[in-house]
């Protein structure tokens, strides 16, 4: 057995079976969420399913879809980003579904409210003003008045009519937006939540938003539905921020979202390998599974190789690395981002040893839909 093929042999692993409360997931391979914005009026089209249905037929596991917008008039900044609510939306969703399970897969919606980081004026509703725990934008700055409990409480309602919502159509899980800054992540985060009420506070205090978020999908889908959220200590346009600064305070903040109801955490790194803190090798992903027991999904950099890293190497932490921590039991699946924007049979020549046939990602591949 050549070298390249003892590689392709070991990589099997990638393609078992996982199962998640009542779900088998096929493979280990997720496309991770990439907002795309070809659903005109909210209204995910059969480009859309056409789209998503090519990954579920090359062997992608589960499909988290692009960021689904929750019926808030402050959630969106973009018309063609798609929605979750109104009958247009919810048919075009029940397309897509239906497709992706056609072609094997599975596939769950990542619910977005956007909070401040959406521009004040912004499209479809310009007249809602953004919202956020503070009304303190990413930079700290003053936009607008904090959320009061009024508002709070709708966007927690719209969160969980979502996910019913969701569940109705035959997702067949759901997950919650809560790193990169998004709302749910604003609270999390002392520099956009300055609040001295119960939503703000230390940081396990500061978890209360989304542990009420969380509790209210969980009470609209049922206990055996599976509920994910995406979690990163870093945010858009600062990498260096923290929620947790060790190992204790993860395992606390961890534990309060799995006592509200958290079956996956979605853990978004920039490079799926980087340790989290000093004095281990593990990563983020692997430091959350390891405190928290939970199916834990790592994405960063996934099959990017050429992507240098720190020290200069390329393609060093490839696929060999992938292989070896999940060998490990570091983490249970794998989200692949532009990879599989780059090509929708990345997973599938990846498992047949295909490897110099897939065709790169390029900032193109974002200009089109396949």
């Amino acid at each position: 057995m050549s070298n390249e093929q003892q590689h392709i042999h070991s990589l099997e692993a990638l393609f078992e079976p996982y199962k998640v409360q009542k779900l088998t997931i096929p493979a280990r391979i997720v496309m991770s969420p990439m907002a795309r914005a070809f659903s005109p009026g909210g209204v995910p089209g059969e480009d859309v399913a056409a789209y998503y249905r090519r990954r579920a037929e090359n062997e992608v596991g589960l499909i988290i879809t692009e960021g689904v917008v929750i019926d808030h008039p402050a959630a969106s900044s973009e018309p063609r980003l798609p929605s979750i609510y109104g009958e247009a939306a919810m048919n075009g969703w029940r397309e897509v579904v239906r497709q992706v399970h056609e072609a094997g897969g599975t596939i769950f919606p990542q619910l977005v409210h956007m909070g401040m980081i959406r521009p004040m004026g912004a499209e479809p509703f310009p007249k809602a003003p953004s919202i956020g725990p503070s009304g303190l934008d990413l930079e700290g700055r003053q936009v607008t008045e904090p959320m009061t409990e009024e508002e709070i409480a709708g966007v927690i309602q719209a969160f969980a009519n979502a996910a019913a919502n969701a569940k109705q159509i035959g997702f067949d899980g759901v997950e919650l937006h809560g790193a990169h800054g998004f709302l749910i992540d604003q609270f999390f985060w002392e520099k956009t939540n300055q609040r001295t009420d119960r939503y703000g506070g230390d940081f396990l205090k500061r978890t209360q938003f989304a542990v009420q978020v969380v509790q209210a999908v969980r009470a609209a889908v049922g206990p055996d539905y599976p509920v994910s959220m995406r979690l990163s200590q870093w945010k858009m346009g600062d990498y260096a921020a923290k929620l947790v600064d060790t190992p204790e305070q993860l395992e606390q903040f961890l534990n309060v979202l799995v006592k509200a109801g958290v079956d996956i955490f979605h853990i978004s790194t920039r490079r799926f390998w980087d340790p989290e803190f000093e004095g281990s090798e593990l990563s983020l992903a692997g430091w959350v599974k390891k405190l928290s027991g939970k199916t834990t999904i790592t994405v960063g950099s996934v099959g990017i190789e050429d992507e240098p890293s720190e020290d200069g190497e390329a393609g060093r932490h490839g696929l060999e690395e992938l292989q070896n921590r999940l060998e490990r039991q570091e983490f249970d699946l794998i989200a692949v981002g532009r990879a599989l924007l780059g090509d929708p049979a990345w997973a599938k020549k990846i498992r047949e040893g295909r490897i110099d046939e897939i065709k790169a990602f390029t900032p193109e591949a974002t200009a089109v839909l396949f």
